[in-house]
């Protein structure tokens, strides 16, 4: 029986697992990325991951055919290159992704495809996660970034560009400061990611009056309106701890409003069977669930409001799986 590699590469860490036909993940083996290193550098230590795992699948008597990858930045899907990157990953911009990994693989180059990252993703969640099932879907991840994906009868839209799915960058009216629209990453200002990311409700946090001291990070905040990591205190203290948390329910629900109504006209415009929402925020529980389900809700038009909005079930493992399927038969 045939088996694949998915390799989900992002700016942080490498992950590679053996998948069988039905998308059980097999065996499975974590690198970090070398993301100052250049895109040679990567290639190497990506191809030394994969080897290690055909190695080990052959001890197990399984075969591997193919390998598909999920990557960080803009990937030109028919030519298996890099087409732009942010500094996250430095040098891997002009990559020859699948080239680079079938020549140092020995594969032929027809056994090695590759997507963007949040694409294989969404298609993992398509095939055997919370879209299963669904002719399409819709998912939108909320965490460092904001970046999506719209799967249509088993094959994310990649766009003519294969830009599709930048779903943080266009124009949210919760991302402006006193009429200043607020700087996104990618250089533009007023969009989505500048107000919904996980970054952007730390920013926000300390916009609004909240303190570095007791917040150092989006954990931070979400920590400060947690009610037992207050109990026991004194009148004083919670007194000085009551403007921070203020400032982190604020930051969390103006993000998670921003949120819900960027997937909202999303659902208006693609009208999707399910909608997945995945992402660090969106593991964060009730208190960012809520108002970003009710924001997204309010902005549905009267023919969508019963849309499935679900929250994403293959976690670590959904872009491994989605790669896996690029090149599955």
């Amino acid at each position: 029986m045939t088996h694949v590699i998915g390799v989900d590469l992002g700016g942080t860490k490498t992950a590679a697992g053996v998948v069988a036909p039905s998308g059980e993940v097999l065996m499975s083996e974590t690198i970090p990325t070398l993301k100052r290193a250049g895109g040679k550098a990567i290639l190497d230590a990506t191809a030394a991951l994969i080897s290690g795992l055909v190695a080990r699948a052959a001890d197990a008597g399984i075969s591997v055919s193919g390998v598909g990858i999920g990557s960080a930045g803009v990937i030109d899907a028919s030519s298996g290159s890099v087409v732009s990157a942010t500094d996250a990953i430095q040098g891997w911009a002009g990559t020859s992704l699948v080239a680079g990994l079938s020549a140092r693989l020995s594969l032929p180059a027809s056994a090695v495809r590759a997507v963007n990252d949040v694409h294989a993703h969404a298609l993992g969640e398509a095939w055997l996660g919370a879209a299963a099932g669904s002719s399409s879907s819709l998912m939108v991840a909320f965490g460092t970034g904001v970046g999506g994906s719209f799967v249509l009868n088993g094959a994310p839209v990649l766009g003519h560009r294969f830009v599709g799915g930048h779903v943080g960058h266009f124009a949210s009216p919760y991302a402006s400061c006193d009429g200043v629209p607020l700087p996104c990453v990618c250089g533009g200002s007023g969009h989505v990611e500048a107000i919904a990311s996980g970054p952007a409700v730390y920013e926000s946090y300390l916009r609004f009056g909240g303190s570095a001291l007791e917040a150092l990070d989006t954990r931070g905040v979400f920590a400060l309106v947690d009610p037992e990591a207050h109990d026991g205190l004194d009148g004083e203290a919670d007194a000085r701890f009551g403007g921070s948390r203020a400032a982190a329910l604020r930051a969390i629900e103006v993000g998670a409003a921003a949120a819900g109504q960027a997937v909202g006209g999303l659902i208006n415009i693609l009208d999707p069977e399910t909608v997945v929402i995945s992402g660090g925020l969106a593991d964060a529980g009730e208190l960012w669930w809520k108002p970003m389900e009710f924001a997204l809700r309010q902005e549905l038009l009267a023919p969508l409001v019963s849309v499935p909005v679900v929250r994403a079930l293959l976690g670590n493992t959904a872009a491994i799986v989605g790669a896996a399927k690029l090149v599955l038969k």
